[in-house]
């Protein structure tokens, strides 16, 4: 080891280490206490102090390790962020994506807004709000329901409060080849197509990440699907799972070449998460790979140890799908804000008894159809290329404007939203109202009214 340790050096223009050391150079202070070294590899260490200005060579320090590293009087840089005090910033992106504005492409993730109810057993949609739930082929149905997530745990620290579980039924004849219980989000394609994400190269990227838990310590899997063109197929796997423990999962899905996206109002990707499907749609699959989609092998063979145990639960939540090659914090939207973008989808209104809904209705030219009315919505629902039919269940009645004569009601009503595809009148929906009746001529005006059988009705532009 060469030690320099004078009070004043002058006319030196190098020093070298003598011959047989350990090819280290050091400087001291006056009372013996290093403070600068320099190894054979030509790293070199501040030991202790202030260095006010540090230049290699070249002009650029390839490696420089601090706690913190102060930059002008206004930017500290340390482990815990970067922190700015009144200065400007600029930034081009953010994860490589926008900056600002909704980035999740996930509706609901948060698992809030029930609009249909808490619980259901249904095979399609029946409880949370976007999320689509499958079953088949079991002995006892599945229940989906919307779940406390429990105070203490990391999701609750993070701003969630709710889940979606799913319970096991009790599959008394075990795993069977066409087994499934699942759940899915369908995103429109014009959302993916439009989502800044340059889905046709490898080097850009979306992420999906999401809570789970399972009361079973098992592996599962999942996938993200493509609609349309040659529709192409990303499988991956949670990794073994600790029974009863909150896992983030993170997934990172660079583009490929064969995606397609239609800039339309239909099924762009779907996003599976599986609890269990049987061997008809499982095999021998790549994960973490695109592929054009195949039935029979959407994802690796699964464990049937959840499927088989009766009441073991299922539970996900803060599910995100955001452009970029990185799971930011989960955006957190208002309820109101979720609830709006869930009505696109679904929506169900129940009037008061007693009362009246602004509804004027003209008496057709056939009882068949009876009285027709219409109501404007908004925000408006899903544009559709056919008439949907909604659930009426209950409706109330009419009076006729002239006389105040009740109409007599002759068949089942009906409620529908209209198809305004290509119509140019997108910006609200149109809800009909039909109620056959052999009451008035044609073109009477008739005005609805309610007792004990109010109005409530249901609409569905679901994908």
């Amino acid at each position: 080891m060469t030690v320099v340790n004078p009070k004043s050096i002058s006319g030196i223009n190098s020093i070298t280490t003598g011959s047989g050391s350990d090819n280290l150079l050091t400087i001291h202070t006056n009372d013996g206490t290093e403070r600068v070294r320099v190894d054979s590899t030509g790293t070199t260490k501040i030991v202790t102090g202030i260095v006010t200005t540090l230049t290699a060579t070249t002009g650029i320090v390839t490696t420089f390790v601090t706690n913190t590293a102060k930059v002008g009087g206004g930017v500290t840089i340390s482990e815990s962020g970067i922190e700015a005090s009144g200065i400007g910033i600029t930034v081009a992106n953010i994860n490589g994506s926008q900056i600002s504005g909704r980035r999740n492409l996930i509706i609901n993730g948060a698992m809030n807004i029930a609009q249909r109810g808490t619980s259901s057993t249904t095979d399609g949609y029946g409880s949370l709000d976007r999320f689509r739930h499958n079953h088949t082929g079991t002995d006892e149905a599945p229940t989906f329901s919307q779940a406390d997530v429990a105070s203490g745990t990391t999701p609750y620290t993070l701003g969630f409060r709710k889940s979606l579980k799913i319970t096991n039924g009790n599959q008394t004849s075990g795993a069977g080849a066409a087994d499934v219980i699942q759940v899915q989000q369908r995103i429109e394609a014009q959302d993916m197509a439009t989502s800044g994400w340059n889905y046709t190269s490898t080097s850009s990227f979306i992420t999906l990440s999401f809570w789970v838990k399972s009361s079973v310590a098992q592996n599962f899997y999942g996938y993200v699907r493509t609609a349309d063109g040659t529709s192409q197929n990303y499988p991956f796997e949670t990794g073994s799972l600790t029974a009863d423990t909150w896992t983030k999962i993170v997934k990172t899905i660079p583009g490929n070449s064969n995606i397609t996206f239609d800039n339309d109002t239909d099924v762009g990707a779907y996003v599976y998460i599986i609890p269990f499907q049987g061997t008809d749609y499982t095999g021998s699959v790549s994960l973490n790979a695109w592929a054009n989609f195949a039935s029979a092998t959407r994802h690796p063979d699964m464990a049937s140890t959840w499927y088989t145990t009766n009441d073991a639960t299922f539970e996900i939540t803060g599910v995100q799908l955001e452009v970029g090659p990185q799971a930011t914090a989960f955006e957190h939207r208002t309820f109101g804000d979720e609830l709006l973008l869930c009505q696109r989808y679904y929506r169900a209104v129940i009037g008061g008894t007693y009362t009246s809904f602004p509804l004027i209705g003209r008496k057709s030219g056939t009882d068949a159809t009876g009285i027709v009315a219409d109501m404007i919505i908004f925000p408006p629902m899903r544009v559709h290329g056919a008439d949907l039919d909604g659930t009426l269940v209950s409706f109330g009645g009419y009076r006729r404007l002239s006389d105040n004569a009740t109409a007599n009601s002759t068949g089942t009503n009906t409620v529908k939203i209209l198809n305004t595809a290509g119509s140019g009148y997108n910006y609200g929906s149109t809800v009909r109202f039909t109620f056959p009746t052999d009451t008035g001529s044609t073109n009477q005006q008739f005005a609805h009214i309610s007792t004990t059988n109010r109005l409530h009705f249901q609409l569905q532009a679901e994908l």
